[in-house]
């Protein structure tokens, strides 16, 4: 897949906050992870099950008290626009032997970006 040549900053953008959650930089407490998230966001995560924002940002919260040292390679980045400022974006996600494809939709919000929904899957055959 190759992103539109137009959207590549935009892309560029959002593979800083790849994979959410994980970068320090935009936020490490319960309110800069509710400024992340839209009202409405959701997760299904690689086990198949569906996820709140409330469910979501209490693990996160729970994540944040007791920091682990997570290691983890994204690439394959691609990035489509699905309506006016909401983008997809996709990439592979390696963590130590788990490999997971991502797919998050962001909204643009003024000048800052909510995420609406996340979803990975685990790549069982490489």
């Amino acid at each position: 897949m190759i992103t539109d040549p137009k959207l590549l900053d935009v892309m560029q953008e959002l593979m800083q906050r790849e994979p959410i959650f994980h970068r320090s930089e935009f936020g490490t407490t319960r309110l800069d992870f509710e400024r992340m998230t839209d009202a409405m966001f959701w997760e299904v995560g690689a086990s198949g099950r569906r996820y709140s924002r409330e469910y979501i940002l209490d693990v996160l919260e729970q994540r944040s008290a007791n920091p682990t040292d997570d290691s983890w390679e994204a690439k394959d980045f691609h990035c489509i626009e699905i309506a006016a400022d909401n983008y997809l974006v996709t990439y592979t996600l390696l963590q130590g032997e788990r490999m997971t494809r991502r797919s998050t939709i962001w909204r643009r919000s003024g000048l800052d970006w909510k995420i609406v929904y996340h979803q990975g899957t685990v790549i069982i055959d490489r």
